[in-house]
């Protein structure tokens, strides 16, 4: 989502190279030094503690673990722009109960999403511009309840998944930071 006019754009926002000649990369990395440093290995197992799998939106003003109470461990977090429960969720969310045992969903999507402003003609037109048709859907949507009711739904009919019985659904507001639970059969 583009940041609006009114607030000033950092100064190396407009390229990925910033007056230094270093790149965001290249200053992650570099914050990865400092947290290898004092990295200790914490012997978790792959397994998720709490046994769930949270699908989310990419969204970067979702803080997951901490608007869950969630720590390093307890949960498997899926994201893609939307949230949205596509094939590529179906198959990260059946290994994660198939392989890792997970037994919940939860949905997030949340207010203010970039989805609701675009449409399918976003890959018509990315499509016109690079001569190839993308082989995926935008999985756009105007009503963000319908839509988590949506993905709720392919959760539970998944053929693919064993435990369908806790798949729970909710709006994130970017505002409030609060979760709002969507009824399925709304």
């Amino acid at each position: 989502m583009p940041i609006p006019a009114s607030q000033p754009l950092p100064p190396s926002a407009d390229s990925a190279v910033d007056r230094t000649g270093e790149t965001v990369t290249d200053r992650l990395i570099e914050a990865n030094q400092r947290y290898a440093a004092d990295f200790t290995d914490p012997g978790m197992d792959a397994r998720p503690v709490r046994k769930v799998a949270v699908v989310s939106c990419m969204d970067a003003r979702i803080d997951l673990h901490a608007a869950l109470g969630l720590e390093l461990g307890d949960c498997h977090t899926i994201r893609n722009a939307g949230g949205v429960v596509t094939d590529d969720i179906i198959r990260s969310l059946t290994i994660s109960q198939r392989a890792l045992g997970t037994r919940s969903v939860v949905l997030i999507h949340h207010t203010g999403c970039g989805l609701l402003s675009l449409t399918e003609d976003f890959r018509h037109d990315l499509a016109a511009e690079v001569g190839q048709r993308p082989t995926w859907a935008v999985e756009a949507f105007k009503d963000l309840d319908e839509d988590v009711r949506q993905s709720m739904e392919r959760v539970r009919t998944s053929p693919f998944l064993l435990h369908t019985d806790d798949v729970r659904g909710f709006v994130f507001d970017v505002k409030t930071g609060l979760l709002r639970e969507i009824d399925p059969r709304a």
